[in-house]
């Protein structure tokens, strides 16, 4: 086992690239607005050139786990890092709308192959430790993503074109790039046997994928349905119609920075247990009480429900015997990246049908899976 001074160090360093991918994503989110007025685009327009992204992500999430396993999560997620913060700048380059669709299905490619590589290495980190601490790892993105979003604030007052921003902030990732990847962890992830190209995947995979799909999608149905949720149902004033998002991801970023020690103290099968009745409980509490305190409440619930959960289930499916960690979580991720996609649709076509509050009563229902679906698990401790 390593000294302590040296895992201290590759800690930081991979919390380090954690903090660079969610600093880009938010970086670009947080001037979408300013990019569509530039390009005078409709609500349609932008809907259809965003899905770019999910699109590069998804056709490139087999081709990660093989580059991660044949070349070292290390190796890729070096170069990797760096072409998503140079693609970021292509986005605050782009002049036309077609421009802008192929620097966001570029940025979806690279950011793919970052986030397998940088789950990989949060894995093999964790390995090292002989304790949890991936749960960690993704409470570093999250606070990114506040990072990211109030530079972006900043950058606006100041004036500053996304071109120029976005220069700033690949500057930025180049510098902790630069420091901070001798310190990564080395070595290849090599599959105990080899696999064709298009296998079928493992069983234990596929449930761990479903678990993923349903937080996913539960995840996704708060980043864009949270907002319009406090405005039409709770009602909440112009001022406080943020407070449901923002309740949801502060305790989502805090639930993620406790998580290693409450999964240390009771074990990851029971705190995904528990992990899908909160969601379950902070979607009822606020649908069946649309009050500005009570569902704010249900939120804060939510957050923490779904905090630990994509980590967790990242740690277990690395562990497969079968499956090099890369190809495992590829595996996990699109299926579960699929929930992402496809909950906040859906949330749109059943409040169509009937109402947004049945809507979230659904979603609610996928918390009850997940601790259904973990329960039956027999690789959980």
């Amino acid at each position: 086992m390593p000294k302590k001074g040296s895992l201290s160090r590759m800690r930081l360093s991979v919390s380090a690239f954690y903090f660079c991918m969610g600093f880009c994503f938010a970086s670009w989110a947080s001037r979408i607005p300013d990019i569509k007025a530039r390009l005078q685009l409709s609500e349609a327009e932008l809907g259809s050139i965003l899905l770019a992204l999910p699109v590069g992500q998804l056709l490139m999430m087999p081709i990660s786990g093989r580059l991660v396993t044949k070349y070292s999560s290390r190796t890729i997620l070096s170069f990797s890092i760096l072409l998503y913060a140079v693609e970021l700048t292509n986005i605050g380059w782009a002049s036309q709308p077609w421009q802008l669709a192929l620097a966001l299905f570029v940025f979806g490619v690279v950011g793919n192959m970052s986030n397998i590589s940088v789950n990989t290495q949060g894995v093999l980190a964790e390995k090292l430790y002989e304790r949890p601490i991936m749960t960690s790892f993704h409470g570093v993105w999250s606070l990114a993503g506040f990072t990211g979003a109030m530079t972006g604030l900043l950058m606006m007052n100041l004036r500053l074109s996304p071109h120029i921003h976005f220069i700033i902030i690949a500057a930025i990732v180049f510098v902790i790039t630069f420091f901070m990847r001798p310190y990564l962890v080395a070595g290849t992830t090599q599959p105990a046997e080899k696999k064709k190209f298009f296998s079928k995947p493992e069983g234990v995979l596929v449930q761990l994928g479903i678990i993923a799909f349903c937080t996913l999608a539960a995840e996704g149905t708060m980043f864009d349905w949270s907002g319009v949720y406090f405005k039409e149902v709770v009602q909440a004033p112009g001022s406080l119609v943020i407070l449901g998002y923002a309740s949801f991801m502060i305790m989502m970023t805090a639930g993620r920075f406790t998580g290693d020690r409450i999964i240390a103290r009771i074990g990851r099968r029971k705190l995904l247990q528990l992990s899908g009745l909160f969601v379950f409980t902070g979607l009822i509490i606020a649908v069946l009480f649309p009050h500005i305190i009570t569902a704010t409440i249900g939120f804060v619930i939510v957050g923490f429900g779904t905090s630990s959960v994509i980590p967790a289930i990242y740690s277990t499916a690395a562990k497969s015997a079968k499956v090099a960690p890369g190809m495992a979580l590829a595996g996990v991720s699109s299926i579960g990246f699929l929930g992402f996609l496809l909950g906040p649709p859906l949330i749109g076509y059943i409040a169509q049908l009937a109402n947004l509050r049945y809507s979230f009563a659904v979603v609610a229902l996928l918390g009850i899976c997940v601790t259904i679906m973990v329960t039956k698990l027999k690789v959980m401790d």
